[in-house]
């Protein structure tokens, strides 16, 4: 089976859009595509809570043709049109679907930022983890998400394998960005941060990029879009990540970023798995 797993910057920009960015997006999407995959997970959709509207779906289904669609939203305390996540998957697979709230801070469940399909023989999972702000001032609301989403997944992990996806915002090891040493009180690379994924690791959880190409550099999954050039430099972070239950980590058959071309921000990550 080949997941796909995509921050994408809001849907309707991607959908809708006229921008050189937006067609960019879909030159990503139509790469998606081609793939074939049981399952796409997005990030970062930005949808308001009345969901994808009819223009938004009748796009997805031209681009995803027998595939169902079910999406998580921001809703009030929360920001409205913000964070958000949806799934893409083929309609011959009849998961029973949740949103769940993991008792995070502040207003981090009422987010959107999660979404679980759950199959016979294991749970797909992804996630848009809370990112600790430029200023690191989400920053022990963040710690505190970590704890309970680790948490989260290993309750999972006690009923079934799990197969888990998405942007986390964090950087693991130094070898996971271009520029370590100038990023160290960084969001998504402080300290806090990449114990905070240590830790969900030990609960279980297996790095499927690393459990395949070990210590490899110079791959990376996001490149800031602040800096015009940091993509055509390689200037970049791996922090969108596909994790599996320890037990199954000896199933996986590909890890890998998606080209995404000359698309700056968030590359797609492939996983594929003999289940």
């Amino acid at each position: 089976m080949i997941f796909i797993s995509w921050n994408i910057d809001s849907l309707n920009a991607a959908l809708t859009g006229n921008s050189q960015r937006a067609l960019l997006t879909r030159n990503v999407l139509q790469t998606i595509k081609e793939h074939d995959p049981e399952a796409v997970a997005l990030q970062e959709t930005k949808l308001p809570c009345d969901g994808p509207t009819e223009k938004h779906l009748e796009a997805l289904k031209d681009m995803f043709p027998g595939y169902e669609v079910v999406w998580n939203c921001s809703r009030k305390p929360a920001r409205e049109g913000y964070a958000g996540t949806m799934f893409l998957y083929k309609d011959n697979l009849k998961p029973s679907v949740t949103c769940p709230e993991i008792g995070a801070p502040s207003t981090m469940d009422a987010e959107g930022r999660i979404i679980t399909l759950e199959f016979p023989d294991f749970y797909l999972t992804q996630v848009y983890t809370p990112n600790a702000g430029d200023d690191l001032g989400r920053l022990p609301d963040r710690q505190l998400w970590d704890m309970k989403y680790a948490d989260y997944l290993a309750a999972l992990d006690e009923e079934k394998p799990v197969i888990a996806s998405g942007d986390f915002n964090v950087a693991h090891r130094e070898i996971d960005l271009a520029h370590p040493k100038r990023n160290r009180r960084s969001a998504g690379f402080t300290d806090e941060e990449r114990e905070g994924f240590t830790n969900l690791l030990s609960r279980g959880f297996t790095d499927t990029f690393r459990h395949v190409h070990g210590d490899v550099t110079g791959v990376y999954s996001w490149w800031p879009q602040i800096s015009k050039t940091s993509k055509v430099n390689n200037s970049g972070w791996r922090i969108d990540y596909w994790l599996v239950s320890n037990r199954i980590a000896d199933r996986v058959i590909k890890s890998e970023m998606v080209d995404s071309g000359p698309r700056q921000d968030h590359a797609p990550v492939l996983l594929e798995i003999d289940l």
